[in-house]
């Protein structure tokens, strides 16, 4: 099977090619990603813990779901297909905002990308696939934002990046007590 091409894209999110994932990783060059937060109707997000085997960042907590968009795919089409595959649910997708951030690991691993955020909401458990995903769990955004503050090691790089966007755009606009 051949790697997983990732769509180029400028900062207008104009697409300008492809490139393999870890190529487009090792060269930092910006491409067009995605990030899902799931919330129940107790507002909870539902974290996931990525698998101990992934290249980078093994293990850490992190949004309930992320990845690229494939050519011809939709932002929601991509979404759809990854929560599907990595937490064995679907739910109806609504995008929030985008915003293009820089991340870089201790592997030299750099994730330049142009991010669109979308949010769903699901009450159930998720089915996860555990070569992508440890473990998951709920949490309110408050109980989040405290945590990465006193655990941040135990955070994706991306997502302590994400999430202070994603709480936010709840802030301003989720009128929940």
């Amino acid at each position: 099977m051949s790697e997983e091409q990732v769509i180029l894209v400028n900062s207008q999110d104009e697409e300008i090619g492809t490139m393999p994932k870890m190529e487009a990783h090792e060269k930092a060059v910006l491409h067009r990603a995605f990030s899902i937060f799931i919330m129940n109707a107790k507002g909870e997000t539902m974290l996931q813990q990525r698998a101990a085997h992934k290249y980078h960042s093994p293990l850490l907590w992190t949004n309930t779901c992320c990845s690229h968009q494939r050519l011809g795919e939709s932002n929601i089409q991509a979404g759809t297909r990854r929560l599907q595959e990595e937490m064995g649910f679907t739910a109806p997708l609504k995008e929030l905002f985008s915003f293009t951030y820089k991340a870089t690991f201790d592997n030299g691993l750099t994730e330049h990308e142009l991010d669109h955020v979308m949010m769903g909401e699901y009450e159930n458990n998720p089915v996860i696939n555990t070569e992508e995903v440890a473990d998951w769990k709920w949490m309110k955004p408050v109980d989040i934002k405290k945590d990465i503050k006193e655990n941040p090691d135990e955070y994706t790089a991306w997502f302590k990046i994400i999430f202070e966007k994603f709480y936010e755009h709840l802030m301003r606009n989720i009128q929940k007590p």
